[in-house]
């Protein structure tokens, strides 16, 4: 029998090599070459059709594609208010996180009014009857279809024809005209190609399951985030019942948008006022506590940052940061030594977003200094305040976007002061909330005293 040949395919770009190395060719990137399986290129050329012509853009006319909602509502939000007819859809997750339940709850409310399947390749018939009775849902009107040969699948969708399908998972499907085994680069590009077009011809949408690697990104093939429609990310810690699903693409909606989860017995449920989760309950003011409000998307969240600052026993202080940025935080300290003339040289540092949120908007500048002043000074900050506010290098508070839909969230939810931007002042007064505008970090630290 003749010994099958390999390649190495870079699993960002999908560029082959015959050689190992270090670094891909095509795309730059190093240490992801892997090894595979030699595939006979089949030609893939789709002869035109009667509708496939060249259209002057002007003369198209624009139409905001029809949407049918999940009926979960935290959902729909990330997804721009529903699924659409021949999406793709990829959501991605840590193992356990609640991927399968998310859509199998999803699946259970679409079924009373459009069709919808559910291809299982990972779990058995009865293994997934056994979840739906535990999550007590109504899955009477749900198809299910235990497999994870690609051309099966597509037969079946072609036959059943639903309005959604779920595939669980897209790294357990092969297709059988290619040698490698299911996970592969080849057989994930692929098998996503392959639903992607069935799903534009057809009109189903389709919602792809997919595993993530121990850094977090989706594994496969980087193009696979390129094919499909909308990527999706379900993100939490294990040892929380709270679950967050967030948009970072999406072809129908805006991206970055949060929806917030309780996972319980009887599944995931929809958390309401995520600001409730990211805000600690003191008996007693503290110091290194600061409220900020952040946006995600669409919905403001008032979020709890927390620093400690202690004197250092070594040479080099350390510098810790959960859920905000690293590099970020040498960077507000040395503007705070410089500007506002309070060194943390001599100090450890360390600040963290409550409640396992991660903040990647320098609008959370602000929050992070006045709580490092707060530790420092050893004095809280004054009580029921908000903050928010980006740090220029030369010492200069800048704009946040959003400003006003901030302040009112911070209203709604019983704050009485705020300290903000100058340009972020509000020209006409919110009920319930003192706004005190500021043009320098200096004026910021100068409230603590």
């Amino acid at each position: 029998m003749a010994k099958q040949k390999t390649v190495y395919s870079c699993i960002e770009c999908g560029g082959q090599t015959l050689k190992w190395q270090g670094q891909c060719m095509h795309c730059q990137a190093w240490n992801t070459l892997v090894e595979t399986i030699a595939e006979k290129s089949v030609s893939r050329f789709t002869p035109p059709t009667a509708t496939s012509q060249v259209q002057n853009l002007g003369a198209v006319e624009a139409q905001e594609e029809p949407r049918f909602p999940t009926e979960i509502n935290e959902l729909d939000r990330v997804l721009g208010g529903g699924l659409v007819q021949g999406g793709i859809v990829l959501l991605g997750g840590d193992p356990g996180i609640g991927k399968s339940t998310l859509l199998l709850q999803a699946l259970s409310n679409m079924s009373t009014h459009h069709s919808v399947l559910y291809v299982s390749g990972e779990e058995s018939a009865q293994q997934v009857a056994l979840r739906a009775r535990r999550l007590a849902l109504n899955v009477q009107t749900v198809s299910l279809y235990a497999e994870i040969q690609l051309e099966k699948i597509q037969a079946a969708l072609v036959k059943h024809k639903p309005t959604v399908a779920v595939i669980d998972s897209i790294q357990t499907i092969y297709s059988e005209a290619l040698q490698s085994a299911p996970g592969s680069v080849a057989q994930v590009r692929e098998c996503a190609a392959q639903l992607t077009r069935l799903a534009k011809a057809s009109g189903t949408c389709i919602i792809l399951i997919g595993h993530v690697t121990k850094e977090g990104a989706l594994a496969g093939p980087r193009v696979l985030e390129h094919m499909v429609d909308t990527v999706l990310y379900f993100e939490g810690d294990m040892h929380s019942s709270y679950r967050m699903i967030r948009a970072f693409k999406n072809r129908f909606g805006a991206v970055n948008e949060l929806g917030v989860f309780a996972m319980g017995e009887k599944g995931l449920r929809e958390v309401k006022n995520p600001s409730a989760l990211f805000l600690s309950h003191h008996d007693a003011q503290v110091t290194g506590s600061c409220i900020m409000v952040t946006q995600e998307g669409t919905r403001p969240l008032l979020v709890e940052i927390q620093a400690l600052v202690d004197e250092t026993h070594s040479p080099n202080p350390r510098r810790l940061c959960v859920g905000l940025e690293q590099n970020r935080l040498a960077m507000l300290l040395a503007v705070l030594h410089r500007h506002a003339g309070i060194p943390c040289y001599d100090q450890d540092v360390f600040v963290n977003a409550v409640g396992g949120v991660k903040i990647n908007e320098p609008g959370a500048d602000l929050a992070i200094v006045l709580a490092i002043v707060s530790s420092l000074k050893n004095k809280p900050i004054a009580e029921r305040t908000v903050v928010m506010g980006e740090i220029g290098l030369a010492g200069e508070i800048r704009p946040v976007q959003r400003g006003q839909e901030r302040l009112k969230e911070a209203a709604k939810l019983g704050f009485k002061q705020a300290i903000v931007p100058m340009a972020n002042n509000p020209k006409q007064p919110i009920a319930g909330i003192t706004v005190i505008p500021i043009a320098r970090i200096r004026d910021a630290v100068a409230q603590m005293h």
